[in-house]
């Protein structure tokens, strides 16, 4: 199982957010993973089985996802930073999306 997943819904449809682009990279910029969402929204698969601690940024491709729409969009991506702390075994990240709005927060 990856350590860290996604998840994306269109909350201005109600629906899962597919073709996504996902990255994974480190604080100092060193990509790790790349993924596309599924037809359910999600990267079940992101990186490698184990992550050292230290701090980490997830983006969400969001203004492609929208151009492919053809819906005008306020943010042309989403950049989560997050710490991952030792011990841990998995990182749920959810983003709930709409064209001039987004949250977030530490799923399970």
């Amino acid at each position: 199982m990856s350590f860290v997943t996604a998840h994306i819904l269109d909350a201005s449809l109600g629906t899962p957010a597919p073709g996504v682009t996902i990255t994974l990279q480190r604080d100092d910029n060193t990509e790790i993973a790349q993924a596309v969402t599924n037809a359910d929204g999600r990267v079940p698969e992101l990186g490698p089985e184990t992550l050292e601690a230290g701090v980490y940024r997830i983006t969400f491709g969001t203004g492609e996802y929208f151009s492919s729409r053809n819906v005008e969009t306020f943010y042309p991506s989403v950049i989560v930073n997050f710490t991952v702390e030792p011990g841990q075994k998995h990182y749920h990240i959810p983003l709930l999306l709409s064209p001039f709005a987004y949250s977030t927060y530490r799923g399970s």
